[in-house]
């Protein structure tokens, strides 16, 4: 009997801005752009790369938006790859209760769910939640996404490097300090579950300046298999 092949799970890059003190957002919470020119180019670059974004249910409550590729190069350099010009967009939730009225459901993008069941509106496929990340990757995988973005929020985030299925990370430092709870991960996050608060559990590929003190760092989670 031949056997199933093997599908493998996209590259996942985690793609912050983040302030001197590791917080996404001020205190009092809400949409947050804390990044500058520079990080806005490094955002587009990486959405270039990718073919789709993961996206936390409460950041799409949070903003009502995702983020686009707005450089005209960019746009182009997509094109000429026979790619449609923006990556598309996944929105993981448990109780996927949007308004059709965000701004969201009118950019130029294709919107996909992670759900436990479909919506009625506003998204053109659906991925079944899964029993786990793997599952979920590797059903995005068969679905031809093959290097994903991951932009937040912080719950989601940890849940992926949870199940060590982060395989690299490209944090904005902005030279701002905030304070309060709002840190790119929450304080139950657990790093020693997978081995991923050993010093060589992430290699090091360089920072960058992004001009107005602003700092690109580049981490690659050290694995055998995922490029």
């Amino acid at each position: 009997m031949p056997q199933r092949p093997t599908v493998q799970r996209p590259s996942v890059r985690l793609v912050l801005a983040i302030s001197l003190d590791g917080r996404l957002a001020p205190p009092e919470g809400g949409a947050a752009q804390l990044g500058g020119k520079g990080d806005r180019r490094a955002l587009e670059q990486a959405l270039v790369w990718a073919d789709a974004c993961l996206i936390g249910a409460g950041t799409l409550r949070a903003h009502q938006c995702t983020c686009l590729i707005r450089n005209p190069e960019l746009l182009e350099q997509r094109r000429r790859d026979g790619r449609p010009e923006q990556p598309a967009a996944v929105v993981v939730s448990r109780s996927p209760d949007f308004s059709q009225d965000w701004l969201f459901f009118q950019q130029p993008l294709r919107r996909w769910l992670l759900a436990p069941a479909p919506v009625e509106a506003g998204f053109e496929r659906w991925i079944p939640l899964g029993d786990s990340w793997l599952q979920r990757l590797e059903a995005l995988g068969s679905a031809g996404m093959e290097r994903l973005v991951l932009l937040g929020g912080a719950h989601l985030v940890a849940d992926l490097l949870s199940a060590d299925c982060v395989d690299a990370l490209q944090l904005t430092l902005v030279p701002k300090l905030l304070g309060g709870a709002n840190t790119w991960l929450p304080s139950t996050f657990d790093a020693s579950t997978e081995c991923l608060a050993e010093r060589d559990a992430w290699c090091s590929e360089g920072a960058e300046p992004l001009g107005d003190g602003e700092w690109l760092l580049r981490y690659r989670r050290k694995r055998v298999g995922i490029g």
